[in-house]
């Protein structure tokens, strides 16, 4: 959670009086626990949840999930199947059959965001996954942006700062 992608866009969601909660995953940083192959971490995305819809100054009728990387892999899935979650924000998601597949079936606004120098995230399977998401969905490629966003993070903040202000 210490990267200038989640820190910037999570500045960006302060700005814009939307609460923004982070966490690393089991085993990250001082976190306890061991990587779970991107289940487990699942849970803890569930875990983060509870946390912060039961806290006094959240809205638990307007909540987003963001995810960067592999963040977004995980992400994905639990904004799909909890009700919890009214929109996610998938920032520079590796590409997969399980992505796509979940893309497809997935009701909730969603928006996939990109650079177009992703070293990790091929331009072609970007905008595949988008071509197979289901809407409502919205998509952005940034221009010049690689997987780090070093240069970036500013645009790519605003944008998802304001989906999750329009969406939410």
């Amino acid at each position: 959670m210490d990267n200038n992608v989640i820190l910037s866009v999570s500045l960006a969601l302060v700005k814009k009086s939307v609460i923004a909660f982070m966490f690393n995953f089991r085993g990250v940083g001082g976190s306890q626990g061991s990587f779970g192959g991107g289940i487990a971490e699942q849970e803890d995305v569930a875990a983060a949840l509870s946390w912060i819809i039961s806290q006094p100054e959240a809205d638990g009728n307007r909540v987003g999930l963001s995810g960067y990387s592999f963040g977004a892999a995980v992400a994905l899935p639990v904004a799909c199947a909890d009700d919890r979650v009214g929109a996610v924000a998938l920032i520079s998601m590796p590409h997969g059959k399980s992505q796509i597949s979940l893309l497809k079936g997935c009701p909730k606004p969603k928006l996939i965001i990109c650079g177009t120098n992703d070293m990790i995230v091929p331009l072609d399977q970007v905008q595949l996954m988008n071509r197979e998401a289901a809407e409502p969905k919205q998509f952005a490629l940034v221009f010049g942006a690689d997987h780090l966003w070093w240069g970036y993070e500013a645009v790519l903040a605003e944008k998802v700062a304001t989906f999750f202000k329009q969406k939410l």
